[in-house]
Parts: structure tokens; sequence; C-alpha cells
């Protein structure tokens, strides 16, 4: 139990918050005891052109693209890729567009639900519509840089801090001008602009990165000589337009591995068809080592903050442009699996929701590489006959999401059928075409970890200056 003793000044400075985490939040305490320090001391809102969040505003959301905007909520900010899940949302019926879409090198701040998490607008996210539940902080130039004010937003101290800052029971929230007030550090100009390059240059990386992943994609549909799927030709849960046609065919033969209508979809019969009538192709359990997939085992979970832990990798974190699990005791662990370089995973637990990532696939790369993750992921490697990189880029592919998605039993938590899984089409190319696809996609990732690198490298610059006045 934390316990302290708190001064009438303090009770008044709170605003007359009786609320412990408030007094006791490790944040808020290191970068007060920097204030008494006499350490030049500012605040976010002296430091930046404008924190504000737009108005709320009536979603309509649509299936088709030519008639919608991507959109994003709190949530998507913190994935490595927020295009892939955005919803589409009406351009004719949403206000002030304007306001909403998000610019590049604005840091956006989650402020509901989960409080605190910080995203940087790189280049290839500017146009996408943000919701009201994310608080924006735009620049002027001549004060703070934006790479400087980011990682510190960043930092765990500011994430900490912000903590203590939220109010509600149910939904906790946060406002701008609670942003506005946090305390940061003055830190020299030249360390500011040192750690402002570090974040810029990461932000390049990570364009770079989707640009060698949505080049990899382009590659490969061009190569299969297969047109963009549209929201009519497959099975989806999510705004229907009254133009669309119900999901009607007959089956002849019904094999006792399902009985489910969604595993015998006309629609998904139709992509499976147009995949093999344009390319040679394999199933995916004949792509793989000992044609098979695996999983991590099931194992204790015992929570333990020491450097003797083991982090373990959910399917909610995974995802995150920032991949952080939790920290678990090794011993329980036992001789489990951990993730090899070049693995290609499939998230194998979840709901239906367009926006879900139930049945995406993921490469791993330097990132995950050595690391524990759950027994919720579907995992294999690949046996040589296609690269693993091209693989992924195959199963990340529409087809292959909606080919995955097709494989699917359950009610409120579904997951994969593994036979139906198995028989999934992989197409297969001319070798030098699928090494090129490849390369791209290894590329990619390895750009990604670059930039985490440099990421962290700021990140620690600012806490190593925070901690060096405690």
């Amino acid at each position: 139990m934390k316990t302290s003793t708190i001064s009438s000044e303090q009770l008044l400075e709170g605003q007359h918050r009786l609320k412990p985490n408030f007094y006791l939040n490790e944040g808020k305490i290191r970068l007060e005891r920097m204030r008494k320090s006499k350490y030049p001391m500012s605040t976010i809102g002296q430091e930046v052109m404008a924190v504000y969040r737009s108005n709320i505003f009536k979603r309509q959301f649509v299936a088709d693209k030519s008639n919608g905007l991507l959109y994003i909520s709190g949530a998507d900010i913190t994935t490595s890729a927020p295009r892939t899940g955005a919803k589409l949302i009406s351009k004719k019926y949403t206000p002030n567009i304007v306001e909403t879409t998000l610019k590049e090198n604005q840091i956006l701040v989650t402020c509901a639900g989960t409080v605190g998490k910080v995203r940087l607008v790189t280049s290839d996210m500017v146009g996408i519509i943000g919701s009201q539940d994310i608080i924006r902080v735009d620049f002027d130039n001549d004060k703070y840089p934006y790479g400087y004010v980011y990682a510190f937003l960043a930092s765990s101290t500011a994430y900490i801090y912000m903590q203590s800052l939220f109010y509600g029971s149910v939904v906790p929230r946060i406002e701008p001008f609670h942003v506005r007030s946090i305390p940061i550090p003055a830190l020299p100009s030249s360390e500011q602009n040192e750690i402002h390059e570090l974040i810029k240059k990461s932000s390049a990386l990570r364009v770079e990165a989707t640009t060698l992943l949505k080049d990899a994609h382009e590659t490969l549909m061009a190569s299969c000589n297969l047109p963009e799927l549209t929201s009519s030709d497959y099975e989806y849960f999510g705004a229907n337009p009254a133009v669309r046609k119900p999901s009607t065919f007959q089956v002849r033969k019904v094999e006792s591995t399902s009985l489910a209508a969604w595993n015998y979809s006309g629609r998904i019969a139709k992509i499976r068809a147009r995949v093999q009538e344009n390319v040679d192709t394999l199933t995916l359990a004949n792509c793989l080592l000992d044609n098979r997939f695996f999983s991590t085992g099931s194992f204790k979970r015992l929570e333990l903050d020491s450097p003797h832990s083991i982090e373990l990798i959910n399917q909610s974190d995974i995802f995150d442009n920032r991949v952080q699990g939790r920290r678990l005791a090794r011993k329980y662990a036992g001789n489990q699996r951990l993730v090899e370089y070049g693995e290609v995973l499939i998230a194998g637990v979840g709901t239906l929701g367009e926006n879900e990532t139930f049945c995406r696939a993921l490469y791993a790369g330097e990132e995950l590489t050595g690391k524990l993750i759950s027994g919720e992921f579907i995992r294999m490697k690949a046996n040589g006959k296609v690269p693993a990189g091209y693989l992924y880029a195959w199963l990340a592919s529409d087809y292959g999401f909606r080919l995955i998605r097709g494989t699917q039993a359950g009610t409120k938590l579904c997951r994969p059928i593994p036979k139906l899984l198995a028989e999934i089409p992989v197409p297969v190319l001319k070798e030098e075409l699928m090494n090129e696809i490849d390369q791209l996609v290894t590329s990619a990732h390895a750009k990604r970890y670059a930039a985490l690198q440099l990421e962290n490298e700021a990140i620690h610059r600012v806490e190593s200056a925070i901690a060096a006045w405690q």
C-alpha cells in the first residue's frame, strides 16, 4: 500500500481533488521534484500552437470506398497499420471534414477508455478522419520541436502523469485542458533538436516501411492478375447498403467438417475459383514445414516485475505500433517455443467486425523474434516452396484475409477451422517474383524495427534527463 502526506497547498493545486492516485502518481511526483529543484519547466500548452479535439458529430458509415473516407478511433491510433482496420465514413454526411482530418506531424493523444496513448501522424496517415475521442496537438515552428514533445508525451513519466488526470468511473476521460497543463522539462535547445531528429528519422523509416509493404501487395496482385475486391465479393459484418444483395447460394455437398453456411459461402467460393483460374496454387498446408500449424501451449501466468521475468505478447498487444506485453515469471513458461524470425502468424481468436484483428496475418521480423506469444495465435513456418515473406504478403492481402475469414466457426468468440484453413490456396509465381516480394516484406520489417530503435533512444534520452533530477 502506498501512503503519503499532502499539504493544504497541494490540495489547492489539485483543485480540492480527494483522489489518492492524483497525489501519489509517480509521474506527477517526478515532474514536481524537477520543478521544486528550480529546473526550467514549461507546460505543453505554452509550447505548442493548439491542443484540441473535434466536436461530437454523427457518424454515417458506408461500405463503398468511392463514397467514404478512412476513419479511425482512439483505439486505432496505436496500431502499426491504422489504415488496415479503418472504417469508411460518409463523405457526404460528415461535417467539418477539414477540422477532423489528420495532419502531418500532429501528435494524437487518446482521451477516452485507454487514456494517454500517443501517436505522431506520419505522411502516410494524412487524410484520415479522426474521431472526437482523439486529442490533437498542433505545433508552431517557433516553439518546441514536435519530435521532442512527442518523445516526452510517449515517455512513461508523461503516460503515468496523465493517468492522474482522468475523470469518470465507467469510461475514463481526459480533456484538452488536461494535456495543456502537463509540465514539460525545458531541456537545452541542442538536446531538444537531437531528440527531434531521432523522431524525424524514425517517422521517415516507418513511412518507407509502409511504402515497401504497399509495393509488395501491388506486385503480388498484379502478378496474379487479381482485381481489387469490393464489398459485394465477400461476407462481412458491417454497414450494409440497400443495394447490397443478400448472400444466397446452393450447396450440393456438405462435409462433416462443418455445417455452417458461412463456410460454404458462394462469394468466397468465387474468390477461391478466381485465384485458382488465374495462377498455379498450392494449399497452405503444402507450403508449411511438416505441413502443419502449431501454437504456444498453456501455462500458469504469474505477473512479475523483475529483470528475470519474460514478456508475454497477447493478440491485443501484437498489432500495436509499439509492442508491449505483460511481464511474467519465466519458470512457469517452461520450454514454450519462442517466436523465430520468419514465422507467419494469424490472429486466431476474435469476432467478425470489419475493424477487428481476428484472422489478420503477421510477419515475425526482428521485433518479435525471441518473444513469447500467447496460444491465441496460429503459427507456421514456410518450408521453402514459397518464401516466408511472400506467404505473409498473400495471407495479409484482402484475398488471403477473406479466405481465412471464410474458415471461421463459433458464436461469441470465433476460431478458424484448421482443416479448412489448411486448404486455402496460395498462388505460386516465378521464383524471382516471389523472392522480390519476400525481400520487400523483410526490408519493410527491418525498417520498422530500426524506426522503433530510434524512437526508443529518443524517449530514453527524455527519461534520463528526468531521472537525473530526481
